[in-house]
């Protein structure tokens, strides 16, 4: 067992018992969780090491298994809670070899675990979870399932740690944006603002380090900025041009999103219009962001009122967001749209993206909120405006 863990035993404990209850209900024995976010959550595990294959067993009894590259077994056993005897590597001969895949060693581990007869769960659809993975788990097991999500679910409610975590996350990103407005100027190359960004993120604020953000910064300009995820390059900044900042500050890999749109000179009429109808629009959202609604109810409220001030947003307002490695920072479960009427609850958390993208530029000014008791409470105190410098 690491003695480096950042939640206690109980914690970790909780979340089993939440992630089993869920694997009762989908009529499954055991979980192959591959997403690396989903790992850390119920173990601890934290290592660049997604890039191969890597898994935790999850049974509906007894402690979790790691299981990965035999070199990364170290880092395992620096990071999750379990014992040793949790914690199993494979060769160095499965690693990357069109002639040996991992998977068969994982095969032969559930069936030493006593789980060749039980009905596993698979999360199908995520980024760490290969179609010749899934081919060569069936030649060895028929009852396999999807259950891409269902640890994602659990993961909605915060609890006070995580919360913790993440509000010094949002002093980082704070400190992010204000370094963006000392620094930018035109004819500054835009990848030395970056580097400036990527420095203060790993500096961190208020005493608190910064980590790694699952999303690199998105800083286009101008023309670039009509698309939404475009990065930098070496161009100068440009007076008379918008750059959007959709950058995050991230402690403990639980990331804290936050966008702001810069002016170099003075902004059109048009760019006021949607600087007020963003604002407006965010304020109605912001106002229906309560337990007792649902998701639904803060889109709907965003959009019918951007949408009276001659505006449209034709994707989602907004996402869950917590624990996350790349290339996503959000939890891939709920999202801010009409349609999706998930309860909220006090200590979800949510990335509020109420973006345009214009015919000459973008516009985003976007906040991370937790929901409380009360309603919404914005986690930055970056202010709610387009930057004029």
């Amino acid at each position: 067992m690491s003695t480096n863990l950042l939640f206690s035993e109980a914690e970790y404990q909780n979340r089993l018992s939440r992630a089993r209850e869920r694997m009762v209900q989908s009529g499954l024995d055991a979980l192959i969780i591959s997403d690396p976010s989903n790992m850390n959550w119920l173990t601890g595990y934290d290592g660049w090491s997604f890039y191969v294959h890597q898994a935790v067993i999850l049974p509906l009894e007894g402690d979790p298994v790691w299981w990965g590259r035999g070199m990364d077994a170290a880092g395992a056993l620096r990071t999750v809670w379990m014992s040793a005897d949790q914690v199993v590597g494979y060769a160095d001969h499965f690693v990357q070899n069109p002639d040996a895949h991992p998977m068969d060693t994982l095969a032969e581990l559930l069936r030493e675990r006593g789980l060749e007869n039980a009905r596993l769960g698979v999360e199908l659809d995520n980024y760490y979870y290969s179609a010749k993975a899934h081919e060569v788990l069936r030649q060895h097991f028929h009852d396999i399932k999807d259950a891409t999500g269902l640890i994602n679910w659990c993961r909605a409610v915060k609890s006070p740690t995580e919360i913790e975590f993440m509000r010094r996350a949002a002093r980082i990103v704070e400190r992010m944006h204000e370094v963006i407005i000392e620094t930018a100027e035109p004819g500054l190359a835009k990848n030395q603002l970056i580097a400036e960004i990527y420095k203060t993120g790993i500096e961190g604020a208020d005493g608190y380090w910064g980590d790694y953000p699952a999303i690199v910064p998105m800083a286009p300009s101008g023309m670039d900025a009509t698309a939404p995820h475009l990065t930098w390059n070496d161009k100068p900044m440009v007076e008379g041009e918008a750059t959007f900042f959709e950058i995050a500050g991230a402690h403990h890999r639980y990331q804290c999103p936050q966008s702001r749109t810069l002016f170099l000179g003075k902004p059109s009429q048009k760019y006021r219009d949607a600087e007020k109808a963003v604002l407006e629009a965010t304020q109605h959202g912001l106002e229906q962001a309560k337990p007792g609604n649902s998701c639904a109810d803060i889109a709907n409220a965003f959009n019918s009122t951007l949408n009276k001030l001659g505006f449209e947003k034709d994707s989602r307002c907004g996402y869950a967001i917590g624990v996350s490695y790349p290339p996503d920072w959000g939890e891939r479960t709920m999202s801010l749209r009409g349609n999706d009427h998930t309860p909220l609850q006090a200590g979800m958390t949510f990335h509020f993206m109420p973006a345009l993208w214009l015919d000459d530029g973008g516009i985003e000014i976007t906040e991370p909120i937790l929901i409380t008791e009360q309603g919404a409470e914005c986690l930055c105190s970056t202010p709610r405006q387009l930057f004029v410098k």
